[in-house]
């Protein structure tokens, strides 16, 4: 029987063990530069299978929150480099996450960037609620629509920071397609009231996610390739009443490519009829961040045995546990993370979470 601590080959890349660290932002990279801390609190956790680091804006104008880092100059591509080799050195793997937010954004956090950036996003529509800025928190304001070939632009910056990605050492790749950010706010009719190519029909609305999946798989290697998608998820004011028919036709675009894997974040324990529905559909790897998860909810692990998933990603287990699976093997105990601390500050609820 296969478990959660086993190893895998994913695509070539040889995983020691199933169980990877989900992507978390952080916002600790000032100037949107990765610094030495970055770096230690990542390899600290390299005896995950696998790291999928916190959102990486592939695009400056991609920003959503404050102090979040990029892959979109040479720069940050230095910087992620010494990440990726303290990863590396401790006998870890390491995907980047490429998150462009969309219309989660606001000027202010843009503002000490050349030009006259907007958040963007598939069609003029503000989400409710609010995003934290350094002057505090304000209103999402109402995005600017993109055009066609703005469409096609993006397209082109997820595939160039992809490259930037892996010249910075990264083993591949994940595009963020969850959470309410521009990916899935194509993929989502309250969000992409499109009528063009990019929009209008359950066709339209998954083009822009199949388009950039496979513009990155052509720039690295499908092998290098992966999607994390978050079917019915209302974060972020998404509004997907019905995602069955979407992403079931997404994952028929998917299958064919041979992608590193798909990653399903489960909004909640009732769309878990989904995650088994695009199981059956996807051939390829799936890795699942499961609505189980907890420090005392050990079912989780079951799931890679039972054939739910081929791996399982844990974000604030993570962030408190650098060394999770050996506490997962041992049944814990865990330390409890420290919620004040998980946006911004220094290395405090950062690299000080004690091991075992």
């Amino acid at each position: 029987m296969t478990t959660a601590f086993d190893p895998v080959d994913l695509a070539g890349t040889p995983l020691r063990n199933r169980i990877a660290m989900a992507p978390m932002t952080r916002s600790r990279a000032p100037g949107r530069v990765p610094t030495e801390l970055v770096a230690e609190y990542y390899a600290q956790r390299a005896s995950a299978g696998l790291i999928i680091t916190e959102g990486v804006q592939p695009v400056p104008e991609g920003q959503g929150y404050p102090d979040t880092p990029g892959l979109h100059s040479a720069e940050q591509v230095a910087a992620w480099r010494r990440v990726t080799d303290a990863v590396h050195a401790a006998g870890g793997r390491i995907f980047a996450q490429l998150m462009h937010a969309g219309r989660i954004g606001h000027p202010a956090v843009l503002a000490d960037l050349p030009g006259d950036l907007h958040p963007v996003a598939p069609s003029a529509v503000a989400a409710a609620g609010q995003v934290y800025t350094a002057e505090g928190p304000k209103d999402f304001p109402t995005p600017r629509e993109l055009t066609g070939a703005e469409v096609r632009r993006m397209i082109e910056g997820f595939a160039t920071a992809a490259r930037n990605a892996v010249e910075a050492g990264f083993d591949g790749v994940e595009l963020h397609g969850a959470n309410g950010y521009l990916i899935h706010q194509f993929l989502a009719p309250g969000t992409n009231r499109r009528t063009d190519e990019w929009g209008g029909t359950v066709e339209g609305r998954v083009r822009f996610a199949a388009e950039a999946v496979r513009a990155v798989a052509a720039a690295v290697g499908p092998e290098r390739t992966a999607l994390r998608i978050s079917p019915g998820n209302t974060f972020n004011d998404i509004d997907e009443p019905d995602p069955l028919p979407a992403y079931t036709a997404l994952v028929a675009e998917l299958d064919p490519l041979d992608l590193a894997y798909l990653h399903v974040l489960e909004a909640s324990p009732e769309t878990r009829d989904v995650t088994t529905q695009l199981r059956k559909q996807y051939s390829g790897t799936l890795v699942l961040n499961p609505a189980t998860e907890g420090p005392t909810d050990h079912r989780a692990l079951g799931l890679v045995e039972d054939g739910t998933a081929d791996l399982l990603a844990f974000g604030t287990l993570f962030l408190a546990n650098p060394d999770l699976p050996a506490r997962l093997a041992a049944g814990g105990p865990y330390n409890e993370p420290d919620r004040a601390t998980m946006y911004g500050g220094d290395h405090r609820g950062y690299t000080d979470y004690p091991t075992l």
